[in-house]
């Protein structure tokens, strides 16, 4: 077996189930909720003095409400957007389909949201850079789950030009309205889950984005998913350490023209 297979087997255990009488006992270790220390917070804390933004509630919310049969049917990759804004409450319902929460554990263990996630612990933080939605200035905002409301994290946000060199020079990104960032914050199912976490995580990544694919359908609007982007510099931009909180998956969304719906 030649190098290059080595690093390919080496990288494919964390696809694997894991077989834990034979992992040496320096790549596992026991997961902090089996020795009673306190969980990690819910979502990432914040200034409690910050001005929040109020989105529109999901009770509130009618568009999106198409057969979902229709909305599956049509998901596809999007890749052109017109120069149309996101409207408030359409964004209030993507942030509601794809993190959106319907319980809090009385015990802050757990949360039961939009998309599933092992054991309730919902590892991803929502950061949004904002180009075009109507009532937001430009910026770079984080969604607040539990509060249902953004919080401002800086108006410094590049254009869209320099968001394209950002992402490896795929042009669409820099034509959207709204780009979602997920980041991970991989502690919150480490305290769960020990070796397990990695794998889960990145599945539900996939949880949040199909269901951001499938919401935009609903508004004629469309995203495409994006891996390829460069690590530090996209971490720097929405202020995650890169250790403690990286980005996972980036996608865009704006809205579609009739004739691509």
């Amino acid at each position: 077996m030649d190098k290059y297979e080595e690093i390919i087997k080496e990288r494919r255990k964390l696809l694997k189930a894991h077989d834990y009488d034979a992992i040496p006992p320096e790549e596992w270790w026991e997961p902090d909720q089996r020795k009673d220390v306190t969980p990690p917070p819910l979502q990432k804390p914040y200034d409690s003095s910050a001005e929040l933004i109020d989105l529109v509630d999901s009770k509130d919310i009618k568009v999106g409400r198409i057969p979902l049969y229709d909305a599956i049917a049509n998901r596809k990759s999007r890749r052109a957007f017109t120069d149309e804004p996101l409207s408030l409450e359409e964004l209030s319902f993507l942030l509601w389909a794809t993190q959106g929460v319907r319980e809090v554990d009385k015990n802050k263990v757990w949360t039961k949201r939009a998309v599933p996630s092992g054991g309730g612990r919902q590892p991803f933080e929502t950061y949004l850079l904002i180009y075009q939605v109507e009532g937001l200035e430009v910026g770079i905002y984080r969604y607040l789950p539990i509060e249902h409301k953004l919080l401002l994290v800086t108006k410094n946000l590049p254009d869209g030009d320099e968001l394209m060199n950002k992402a490896w020079f795929q042009n669409f990104i820099g034509e959207s309205g709204v780009v979602f960032v997920w980041a991970a914050i991989p502690y919150k199912t480490e305290w769960r889950y020990s070796l397990v976490s990695y794998k889960d995580i990145l599945i539900e990544a996939g949880h949040i984005c199909q269901n951001l694919y499938i919401a935009c359908e609903g508004i004629g609007a469309g995203t495409c998913a994006i891996a390829a982007y460069e690590q530090k510099v996209m971490d720097e931009l929405i202020q995650a350490d890169g250790e403690n909180e990286m980005t996972v998956y980036i996608s865009p969304v704006g809205k579609v023209s009739a004739s691509e719906e």
